[in-house]
């Protein structure tokens, strides 16, 4: 069975920091360009970031630019999502995300088969 197992979220004060991790399985993780999804209450999910298969391309939202770090570990098919000087607007359910083996980056949602179940991010002012 696929499985996408995400942990790590929390509760944080505005200006920390949390680390996600993503880990995979059921599926050839090395083939599929992965990504991070966040949805706040009562918006529509966005991508946050997204990495290529080959690891050759990131797409980082503009939201998040400087500030989140996407990788993955290929040997433990595992993905994280580094979360530095995070703000009370961040505050969602982030969801991991692996794609349909396109071969190239992707970050629309509906362009990602396989999900995480989420975990909460909550960042208080």
């Amino acid at each position: 069975d696929v499985q996408l197992q995400a942990s790590g979220g929390g509760l944080v004060q505005a200006g920390g920091s949390l680390r996600l991790s993503c880990a995979a399985s059921g599926f050839t993780f090395d083939d599929r360009a992965i990504g991070w999804f966040r949805q706040a209450p009562g918006a529509v999910r966005e991508a946050v970031s997204c990495i290529m298969s080959s690891d050759r391309k990131i797409y980082y939202a503009d939201f998040v630019k400087g500030r989140f770090t996407i990788s993955r570990d290929h040997a433990k098919n595992t993905m994280y999502l580094q979360m530095n000087n995070l703000k009370p607007e961040d505050t969602a359910v982030y969801y991991c995300a692996a794609d349909r083996g396109q071969g190239y980056l992707v970050y629309q949602p509906h362009e990602y088969e396989y999900w995480g179940q989420g975990t909460l991010v909550t960042v208080s002012s």
